[in-house]
C-alpha cells in the first residue's frame, strides 16, 4: 500500500496514522464551559513534552463536519483542563466518554463516574482514576482548518495527584499498579501490564 498525502482522502490518511503510530497514550480530559458544565473525553493524540516546566500536549481534532468539539471550545474559553489517567479498571468508562452527546450533557454522568474537585483549576477530576494532572493552557495551535484537523493544546502541569496505592517502595509510580491503557488502530486498545525491562546503555 502507498498513500500520497497530497492526493489521498483525509480519512485514509487518518486511518493509516492511527493504525501505525501505536500505542498512543490516552489523555482523559475534563474541562468546564463558562457555565461550569463538565465535559469529559478521551484523546489519543497526547504526550508529555517537557518537565521544566512540565508540559503536556493533546490534540482535539475538529469533527468530520469541521466544527469544534466541546473540549476545544472549553479550553479556549477557560484556559484550564485536567488529564485523568486512563487505566484498565476504567476502560469501559473511558470508551463510553468518547460518545458525542448534546452540548452541555455530562459524559461523566453518562458513564456513571464520580467527580471530585481539583485544587488549582476549575475542571474536576475523575475520582476513581489513580492519578491526575491539573493543567493551565499555555497555547493552542490550530493545524489546518478542515475536517479532522488537529488543534495542539499545550498545557503546563500545575499540580500532580498520584494515589499512594500505585507507588512502589522507591517512591516511584509502578506501571504494574497504574495499569494504563493505550489506543491502537480501529477499535483496538492495549494494556500496559505485560512489561519487559532494559537498562539504558
Amino acid at each position: 500500500m502507498r498513500i500520497e498525502v497530497a492526493t489521498a482522502k483525509v480519512l485514509d490518511v487518518y486511518h493509516a496514522l492511527v493504525d501505525l503510530v501505536t500505542p498512543r497514550p490516552i489523555a482523559w480530559v475534563t474541562t468546564v464551559d463558562l457555565e461550569n458544565r463538565v465535559n469529559l473525553a478521551p484523546f489519543s493524540f497526547f504526550n508529555a513534552f517537557g518537565s521544566s516546566p512540565p508540559i503536556v500536549v493533546f490534540s482535539p481534532t475538529l469533527r468530520r463536519d469541521g466544527t469544534k468539539k466541546d473540549t476545544l471550545l472549553n479550553v479556549e474559553a477557560t484556559g484550564e483542563f485536567v488529564v485523568n489517567m486512563a487505566v484498565e479498571p476504567l476502560a469501559q468508562q473511558v470508551n463510553m466518554t468518547s460518545k458525542e452527546l448534546r452540548h452541555g450533557d455530562s459524559e461523566a454522568d453518562f458513564a456513571g463516574l464520580k467527580l471530585e474537585p481539583s485544587e488549582l483549576v476549575r475542571p474536576p477530576r475523575v475520582a476513581d482514576s489513580p492519578a491526575h494532572l491539573e493543567c493551565r493552557v499555555r497555547q493552542i495551535i490550530p493545524i489546518g482548518g478542515g475536517p479532522i484537523s488537529g488543534n495542539l493544546v499545550i498545557g503546563e502541569v500545575v499540580l500532580i495527584h498520584i494515589d499512594p496505592n500505585v507507588i512502589n517502595e522507591e517512591g516511584r509510580v509502578d506501571p504494574r499498579k497504574l495499569r494504563t491503557i493505550a489506543r491502537l488502530g480501529r477499535d483496538y486498545f492495549c494494556k500496559s501490564t505485560e512489561l519487559f525491562e532494559m537498562k539504558r546503555p
